[in-house]
């Protein structure tokens, strides 16, 4: 499962990864268009993961699987054959959203469905850091054909990656949820679930300031080589070892969280994400020497508590409400996503623009508000919980 996630993942950033050497240009985007642009595909993904995910509570989810990753193909291709300008790349960057939203939770329904009773959290952590390790290939992969052939290639290319999946799914024994009772999208019972609503809050904080970087680190580093004529790490590299470096960190912060309790962990790890958004920020002029450390501490502190949270989350959910609370989990999640990469370009634009210091600033403090809003969210379900016990 984690190796076919990195196939239907290759696609995931390739509108972020072109944006700056390419789509800004070509199309005249301003901040807040390309925010838009890039944050498209996590608006389909946020529309269609609801009634997606809960229906694995009632069918195979490996069916959802197989549906999800064939569209998410199909549209990659025609946004790499047909997109000509902001409102055409933001429906077929939306159209491969929804096809993401039949992949990614499905996905991870599929594979509790298939483990052996018992504590899952390391096994649902690999997963979700095997996330981090396809964003990176996506950067990777999608640069270097845009660099090669042009930025439509990027889209071409990576449009073979979701059919990696469709090949595990071929792989995977059939599986039948027992009969779920109530309505499709009744949610009630996830947001009486205190417990995992404080996860699925804290994720929603989690995934504005990842989706908000991952938009526009290769914007940032690009004003930064700009900014200097030292030899410094290119835009690609920078990307691919910012966002490969999720993988061991989700990990370590999910082991953290075994250890010392995960609501400490998490909350830990989101104080210490905001201290170095700001470091980044008000620093955002000097040397990339300088940067670049303060760059891979943040590339350890942006994900480092994605699989605490995304594991506290399913053992927190009812069992017979988990493909509804991975659906709310995914909604919330992605909703933030797209509002984060959406509010990032807004900023630069009310900064003056990604050529000045000033407006990565503000770019950054935003990020940094974003991510403390977690630890309020896991502080409301503790108290929340606290007062129904008592």
């Amino acid at each position: 499962m984690c190796v076919g996630q990195l196939g239907s993942l290759l696609p995931h950033v390739a509108v972020p990864s072109v944006l700056a050497g390419f789509l800004i240009a070509e199309w005249q985007l301003s901040g807040a268009q390309a925010g838009l642009l890039a944050g498209s595909g996590a608006a389909g993904y946020m529309v269609a993961v609801p009634v997606l995910a809960t229906l694995t509570d009632r069918i195979d989810a490996r069916k959802i699987l197989i549906a999800g990753s064939a569209l998410s193909a199909l549209a990659t291709l025609l946004f790499g054959l047909f997109a000509d300008g902001l409102w055409s790349g933001m429906f077929y960057a939306s159209l491969a959203g929804v096809g993401f939203a039949g992949a990614y939770m499905p996905g991870l329904k599929a594979l509790t469905d298939r483990l052996a009773p018992g504590d899952s959290s390391r096994a649902v952590t690999l997963y979700t850091s095997s996330f981090s390790l396809g964003v990176g290939l996506s950067f990777l992969v999608s640069q270097l054909a845009a660099e090669a052939w042009g930025w439509r290639a990027a889209f071409v290319v990576t449009a073979a990656g979701p059919l990696a999946m469709l090949l595990v799914c071929l792989l995977l024994r059939p599986v039948q949820p027992k009969p779920a009772s109530g309505r499709l999208l009744d949610f009630k019972p996830v947001i009486r679930n205190r417990p995992a609503m404080g996860f699925v809050l804290g994720y929603g904080a989690h995934c504005f300031e990842l989706y908000g970087i991952r938009t526009w680190i290769v914007a940032f580093w690009t004003f930064v080589a700009m900014k200097n004529s030292e030899s410094v790490l290119t835009p690609i590299v920078v990307s691919v070892v910012f966002s490969v470096l999720a993988m061991p960190a989700s990990i370590l912060g999910n082991e953290l969280a075994l250890k010392f309790g995960r609501h400490r962990a998490i909350s830990t790890v989101m104080f210490g994400s905001a201290f170095v958004a700001l470091l980044i920020g008000i620093f955002a002029d000097r040397s990339p020497w300088f940067l670049l450390p303060l760059i891979m501490i943040y590339a350890f502190t942006v994900p480092a508590d994605s699989g605490a949270l995304t594991s506290g989350m399913a053992m927190a959910a009812n069992p017979d409400y988990r493909g509804a609370t991975m659906a709310m989990h995914s909604t919330v999640g992605f909703s933030l996503s797209a509002l984060g990469a959406w509010s990032i370009g807004v900023a630069l634009d009310a900064g003056g623009g990604p050529l000045n210091a000033s407006a990565w600033l503000v770019a950054f403090s935003v990020l940094a508000a974003g991510i403390l809003l977690g630890p309020l969210a896991l502080y409301w379900s503790r108290m929340k919980e606290g007062a129904a016990a008592e």
